[in-house]
């Protein structure tokens, strides 16, 4: 998510807390949201992926997805 759409989520807020969202308005902060919301998931789901643990006894294990998720 580029930081323009960051800015205009940040101004939609400060928007809301002062004169009030149009209803076109509080759609575009829905849908701002959930795109911020999903670019943060991906960016933790690409960091874990290069994630591994190194158990007691020296072996290296790469962490893997909980099955069912």
């Amino acid at each position: 998510m580029d930081q323009k759409k960051i800015n205009r989520i940040n101004e939609l807020y400060k928007k809301s807390k002062t004169s009030g969202l149009t209803k076109e308005e509080l759609k575009e902060q829905q849908n701002l949201r959930a795109e911020y919301r999903m670019a943060v998931i991906n960016n933790l789901s690409a960091s874990l992926n290069h994630v591994s643990i190194q158990n007691p006894d020296g072996s290296v294990t790469k962490v893997k997805p909980k099955q069912g998720h």
